[in-house]
C-alpha cells in the first residue's frame, strides 16, 4: 500500500482544499493510505475530510510567522506516518516540504501548483523556482498555470497536468434545489438569476460584477446572487459598493455554503468575474456540471474549461461583461437550459472526478517505484 501524505497551507473554504478533500475521499483505500496535514489549522474542510475516515491533523504555525517548531511538529507526524509520497498544496507547504526534504523526511516529494499569476509572494516564489528541480513532479492543474510559472524560472524535472475533478453525479441539475432556493430567497420563478459564487478578494473582483450588474439592472427580470466567504451583511465594504452602484434590492447574499450542489441549480448564468490569479477555476466547472452556462472573464484556464458552451470577457471590463450577460439572456430560458446541458456534457466528458482520481493514483505508482527524492 502507497501512503500519500497531502501538506497544505491550511483547510478554509477554497478551490484547493476543495479539491484535496475531493481526491482524498475518493481515493482507493484498498490500494493508498492518505493523510492530509494543515499547515495552521483544519478550518472548513478538515472536518469533513476526517469525518470521511481520513487522518488530519494540524501543526498549528500562525499565518504570516517563521515557526521553526512547526517544522519539527511536521517531523513528529512524518516519523508516525512515514509517508512514501508527500504531495505539498499552495507556496508555503511547497517550501516546507523542501525542508523536510532537506532533512530526508520525505523519500518522494511532488508539489502541487493551483494558481497562475496570484500577486504577492514573491520571495517565496523566488525560492521555490531556484529550487524547483527537486521535486520528483511539479503537478499543475492548468495550463496557465504552468506557462506563468515557467515565465518567473520555474524548471521542474517534469510537469504533471491534472486537472480538477467534480462528482457529476452529485453536481447536477435539480429543477426541485432550483424552485426551493428561489422560493427560500424570494426570487420569481421566472427571473433571470444571474450568480457569483466567489469568495470576497480581490482577484474575484466584486467591484467589476457589480459595476456589470449596475449596466443590466434596468432589466426588471434580472436578480444577482453573491456566495462565498466574506459574502454577508456584515462586510461592510461589500454592503457599501452595493449600496452604491444602487444594487440592494435586486441583489441577495448568501455567505459561504456548504450545499452549492442544491445553490447551482437555481441560477440561471454562473459568473467568473476574476481579475488575475485563477487557474482552474473551480466555480465554473461545478456550475457546468449543474447545467448552468457561464459568463467567465480571460483568467486561468477559464477559455479552455468553457469551450464553446458559454461566453469568455476581457478581465477588469465591466462592459464587456454585461454584454455577455445580455447575449445570454437573449437566449431565453430554454436557449439557455439546451447550453447548460452541453455544458454539463462537457465537464462529464473531460474533468469528471473519477478520471482525475484515476490520474493521480496512477502518478502515485508511478512516483512510488522511481527512486527517493535526492537531498540537496
Amino acid at each position: 500500500m502507497v501512503t500519500v501524505l497531502h501538506l497544505i497551507t491550511g483547510l478554509a473554504t477554497g478551490g484547493a482544499e476543495g479539491m484535496l478533500a475531493r481526491l482524498v475521499t475518493r481515493t482507493d483505500r484498498s490500494r493508498f493510505r492518505s493523510v492530509v496535514v494543515s499547515m495552521t489549522d483544519t478550518g472548513t474542510i478538515g472536518p469533513l475530510i476526517a469525518g470521511a475516515g481520513i487522518p488530519v491533523e494540524a501543526l498549528g504555525i500562525r499565518r504570516g510567522t517563521v515557526d521553526p517548531s512547526g517544522v519539527m511538529r511536521l517531523v513528529r507526524v512524518l516519523r508516525r506516518y512515514r509517508p512514501d509520497i508527500v504531495q505539498t498544496w499552495l507556496y508555503h507547504a511547497d517550501l516546507l516540504g523542501l525542508i523536510v526534504a532537506r532533512l530526508g523526511y520525505a523519500r518522494h516529494l511532488a508539489w502541487n501548483i493551483r494558481c497562475s499569476d496570484m500577486a504577492g509572494l514573491t520571495l517565496v516564489r523566488a525560492i521555490l523556482s531556484r529550487c524547483s528541480a527537486m521535486p520528483e513532479r511539479v503537478i499543475i492543474n492548468s495550463h496557465a498555470g504552468r506557462r506563468f510559472h515557467e515565465g518567473i524560472g520555474y524548471h521542474p524535472r517534469r510537469w504533471e497536468y491534472i486537472p480538477n475533478g467534480y462528482d457529476t453525479v452529485m453536481l447536477r441539475p435539480d429543477e426541485g434545489a432550483r424552485n426551493r432556493l428561489r422560493a427560500a430567497l424570494g426570487i420569481d420563478p421566472s427571473a433571470t438569476v444571474i450568480g457569483l459564487p466567489a469568495r470576497y478578494h480581490p482577484m474575484k473582483d466584486h467591484a467589476g460584477f457589480l459595476a456589470a450588474a449596475r449596466q443590466i439592472a434596468a432589466d426588471p427580470d434580472a436578480v444577482f446572487v453573491l456566495l462565498g466567504a466574506g459574502i454577508e451583511p456584515a462586510n461592510r465594504d461589500l454592503v457599501r459598493a452595493i449600496e452604491a452602484q444602487g444594487l440592494t434590492l435586486r441583489l441577495r447574499l448568501l455567505g459561504e455554503r456548504a450545499d452549492m450542489s442544491a445553490v447551482y441549480p437555481a441560477l440561471d448564468i454562473a459568473t467568473l468575474s476574476s481579475a488575475f490569479g485563477e487557474g482552474f477555476p473551480n466555480a465554473l466547472g461545478e456550475a457546468m456540471a449543474c447545467g448552468v452556462p457561464c459568463v467567465a472573464t480571460d483568467s486561468g484556464d477559464a477559455a479552455e474549461i468553457i469551450g464553446p458552451t458559454g461566453i469568455i470577457v476581457p478581465p477588469r471590463d465591466p462592459q464587456a461583461l454585461a454584454e455577455g450577460w445580455r447575449r445570454m439572456i437573449t437566449l431565453g430560458h430554454e436557449g439557455r437550459r439546451a447550453l447548460g446541458l452541453t455544458a454539463r456534457a462537457r465537464i462529464v466528458e473531460n474533468y469528471d472526478l473519477d478520471r482525475v482520481v484515476q490520474r493521480f493514483e496512477a502518478l502515485y505508482c508511478d512516483i512510488a517505484e522511481t527512486g527517493a527524492t535526492p537531498r540537496i
